[in-house]
């Protein structure tokens, strides 16, 4: 009975895995695009480059030191490095053999042309929701006016059997969504700027990649609005903090006025906020300063529909008796101490900074974040704001980590967080210590450090 027992076992082992990887390898039908006459016409390919610019293609697919669009950079995950694809219309290396039909695959269901799903690093989830006369620009934009370039070996990121890609086709069908269920959307907006703003933010501009967070199979727990985990503020990403886009007065946008919104993407500061961190830095430099003042007020407008999370740690009600305690020198913390000696002479004893150079502190939304990750960083390593068109100045921040201790390090951003008014959780000196440590680690590995 127990041998009988066992091989019964085994025979539906068997029969789950034959399903599985029936399920896993059986090939995901895509309707057919028709292809424009003229893919070759310069409007239609200038309008490919915008679409380009508001994807930010470029931040992935190029490589420090690298050609435009040929590939190479590494992507840090759980289980390796993902290196990008060369999209240039390099016909051996890159997607110069393509067709229409192979690229929408490629963008918009996270196929490739060989069959295997994609890495979801690339955002085709996102991409779903995509129309079918934007991807034809896109299209038209690679193949005509991206100068085709060959990839550059790199080495394996991911090990086997880590790297096998069939697995990837099951997280791909249970989900991404296909582009003709997104067409039919329920949520979608009757005003014409939200609904614009909503396209591109949930679309070209893949911004819940990294503001949403994720369930522990690493798809994004919600897709729009819909969901109210949508863009409430994603991982830590290169060292950062993705923050909270939603309504929350603290630490989301609660507080921000639509042309705070505007002002942030085209110059990645505005009159009272800064952006920290290279990636959203990035994102400005290559993408959304780029984008007309139309479609910057769309995303404002739709970012402001967006409702508060039901839970936050954290609050602001404006309390002048933290600056009149440091003026007068009176009740001194510690934190107050090394505020006094490190971030007053920019931020001011009241918190409030000066107005489009030094961001304030009091109700600042990256202060106030439930993981204090990014003010830790920010204070041992500083920040630079990048230049930009509306703004060329590349203002920064020193950082003190050559100066101040983790337990310093610890009682200055509690400090910062629990002043003015500021009331969000206390940094703890082990969290500063695991920080200080990751960042060294990352400093040596890219040939900064000793």
């Amino acid at each position: 009975m127990m041998k009988k027992f066992l091989w019964a076992c085994v025979g539906a082992a068997v029969l789950v895995v034959a399903a599985v990887l029936a399920l896993a390898l059986w090939p995901t039908p895509t309707r057919p695009i028709a292809a424009t006459a003229d893919s070759h016409s310069p409007d239609l390919v200038e309008r490919g480059r915008y679409l380009a610019q508001a994807g930010d293609c470029v931040a992935c697919h190029t490589a420090p030191g690298g050609r435009p669009f040929a590939g190479g950079l590494p992507l840090a995950s759980p289980i390796g490095a993902m290196y990008s694809t060369n999209i240039s219309p390099d016909p051996d290396t890159g997607i110069g053999k393509y067709t229409l039909a192979d690229f929408d695959r490629a963008v918009r269901h996270g196929i490739r042309s060989d069959g295997d799903t994609l890495y979801p690093a690339m955002p085709y989830p996102s991409y779903a929701r995509m129309s079918d006369d934007d991807l034809r620009a896109l299209y038209a934009y690679f193949m005509h006016g991206v100068a085709p370039a060959p990839a550059q070996p790199h080495p394996p990121g991911i090990a086997w059997p880590l790297s096998i890609r069939w697995p990837m086709a099951l997280w791909r069908k249970a989900f991404a969504p296909q582009p003709d269920e997104v067409a039919s959307d329920p949520h979608w907006h009757a005003d014409a700027a939200v609904a614009r703003g909503a396209y591109l933010v949930q679309g070209l501009g893949h911004c819940g990649s990294c503001h949403t967070p994720r369930a522990w199979t690493m798809q994004e727990k919600a897709l729009d609005e819909s969901g109210a985990d949508y863009l409430a503020g994603g991982p830590i990403i290169d060292g950062w903090v993705a923050v909270n886009l939603r309504g929350n007065p603290a630490d989301g946008l609660g507080a921000w006025s639509a042309a705070d919104i505007v002002a942030t993407l085209r110059n990645a500061r505005n009159a009272s906020h800064a952006v920290v961190g290279g990636a959203m830095n990035q994102a400005i430099v290559h993408s959304t300063q780029h984008l007309s003042d139309a479609d910057l007020n769309a995303i404002a407008a739709y970012l402001k529909t967006l409702a508060p999370t039901a839970k936050s740690p954290s609050s602001f009600n404006a309390d002048p008796a933290t600056a009149k305690a440091l003026w007068e020198g009176v009740d001194a913390t510690r934190g107050a101490e090394l505020y006094v000696d490190n971030c007053a002479g920019c931020h001011r004893s009241d918190g409030l900074g000066y107005a489009s150079v030094f961001p304030r502190i009091a109700g600042n939304s990256t202060v106030l974040a439930r993981d204090p990750s990014s003010v830790i960083r920010l204070i041992l390593e500083g920040s630079r704001l990048p230049a930009t068109r509306g703004a060329p100045s590349e203002l920064a921040m020193p950082g003190f980590a050559g100066r101040l201790s983790d337990d310093e390090v610890a009682q200055l951003a509690t400090f910062v967080r629990r002043s003015w008014g500021n009331q969000a959780p206390a940094v703890e000196a082990g969290q500063v210590g695991m920080i200080r440590a990751n960042f060294a680690a990352s400093r040596t590995h890219s040939g900064d450090g000793p």
